[in-house]
């Protein structure tokens, strides 16, 4: 029998939309905020040359420097007060959720609920500024030690380059919690969505311009565009997938009553560890790229042939790249999971999985269940994420066609997509609830 709420979600329309102040108000602030963020991206740092500094990203585009100023809305390609972008958030959050797995006093923390989350967010914090720091202060060595970037070289340019970049990440980190808080969707996640999205036209002029100048074939534009659609496409159903454990609830009495046993489901997601894994993956193996080419020398000899070989579409690199990608998929499904606990959990409530005992046999068969579909989340994630790189190293397709950048855009806009069909689902309860409660004072 369908529920109440199922035939809700089965009847929602966005006309409903017109009539939710409150979600209105929230994705207004969201575009408002998201606007902000852009033309931050649009500031230059003061003593850069821009000339200069275009011809020097122009050399090193395909490296990590590309992926990077992906992810930051071309923020690194004008050298923009935003160019660190949230990625220092972003590590620092995932050190202090791996700090949890050998910390005690730490997942301590993360078991007392909201107030060890908000200690913990502010650990993170204190994180961020250090590695934003620290990332501040190499990109102004960097620069200043490269070309004619620098217009006055000299300490003063290293402490004002450092202090601006760490300031516009902390400004970022401060607005993603203000669009989580009071907008709509995760703040820290739009931001990277906004950056990508933002850089897509222009990115498909590009290759467009490429086809005009007959660097690439009009059969290769329509398969790019082809693949891009069959691999959202293929992202969406696989983001969606999960496997579902049934969990029964015995019978209980309460007073004189006596009330039935319940079923319900344990989600577990095809994917759990999310676009971390690529991420990492990529930003690793650019890694050795990028030194070389900021070396005006080349840099010694066996980085010089590691450059080489790590080169795009090497077969050395493609076989780093699935294997780093399938390393941290289940390293991060570990640590953002963790089926003990689950089990522990279900057993103080009373669940438990049919033919399962409760406690340390429950998460035994948790964890074999969560292996086996971690395997083929990796493989998935290995094969959106291969595809695109082999056409992105023999077709010189834009990073923004790339896997990566496509995972983030798809998973990010269904999430959102999900908390505003929430707001609309919650404001259609409302209306049922006041309606009844009129009807109620009329009788």
């Amino acid at each position: 029998m369908v529920s109440a709420a199922e035939q809700l979600a089965a009847n929602l329309n966005f006309s409903a939309l017109a009539k939710a102040d409150e979600l209105k108000k929230r994705i207004w602030f969201t575009v408002g905020a998201l606007l902000v963020y852009r033309l931050g991206t649009y500031i230059p740092l003061p003593g850069i040359d821009p000339a200069a500094w275009e011809q020097i990203f122009n050399t090193q585009s395909g490296g990590i420097l590309g992926m990077f100023n992906m992810f930051s809305g071309g923020g690194i390609h004008r050298m923009a007060i935003f160019a660190l972008n949230i990625m220092p958030y972003i590590s620092a959050s995932i050190i202090i959720q791996l700090m949890t797995t050998v910390s005690p006093s730490l997942e301590a923390l993360k078991k007392e609920g909201e107030s060890g989350r908000k200690i913990m967010n502010q650990y993170t914090r204190y994180l961020t500024v250090g590695l934003a720091a620290v990332q501040s202060y190499g990109i102004a060595i960097g620069l200043q030690g490269t070309g004619n970037v620098v217009l006055h070289p000299g300490i003063f340019f290293l402490i004002s380059t450092t202090i601006t970049l760490t300031g516009g990440t902390m400004f970022l980190m401060w607005l993603g919690e203000q669009i989580t808080s009071r907008g709509i969707g995760n703040g820290i996640s739009l931001i990277i969505l906004a950056g990508i999205v933002a850089q897509l036209p222009s990115a498909v002029a590009g290759t467009l311009e490429l086809g005009r100048q007959g660097a690439l074939s009009t059969g290769l534009i329509l398969v790019v565009m082809v693949m891009a659609v069959a691999v959202i496409a293929f992202i969406v159903f696989m983001e969606r997938a999960q496997r579902r454990l049934l969990i029964q609830y015995p019978k209980r009495q309460v007073g004189n009553r006596m009330f039935e046993g319940q079923s319900s489901h344990l989600p577990l997601k095809l994917n759990t560890s999310g676009v971390i894994p690529p991420i990492f993956a990529s930003s690793l193996l650019l890694l050795p790229t990028t030194v070389a080419n900021f070396n005006a020398g080349g840099g010694p000899g066996w980085l010089t042939t590691m450059t080489t070989l790590l080169g795009h579409g090497r077969p050395l690199f493609l076989l780093l790249y699935i294997g780093l990608i399938v390393f941290f998929t289940f390293f991060y499904t570990a640590v953002v999971f963790n089926p003990t606990e689950t089990a522990d959990n279900l057993k103080k409530h009373g669940g438990f999985v049919p033919g399962i005992r409760p406690g340390e046999r429950t998460a035994e068969y948790i964890d074999y269940v969560l292996s086996r579909i971690t395997v083929v989340g990796a493989l998935y994630l290995a094969i959106v994420c291969l595809i695109p790189e082999i056409l992105i190293s023999y077709a010189a397709v834009p990073f923004y066609f790339g896997g990566t950048s496509l995972l983030i855009v798809v998973s990010v806009t269904m999430d959102t997509v999900a908390q505003i069909q929430g707001y609309l689902l919650a404001h259609q309860y409302e209306g049922l609830i006041k309606r009844s409660k009129l009807r109620g004072r009329n009788r």
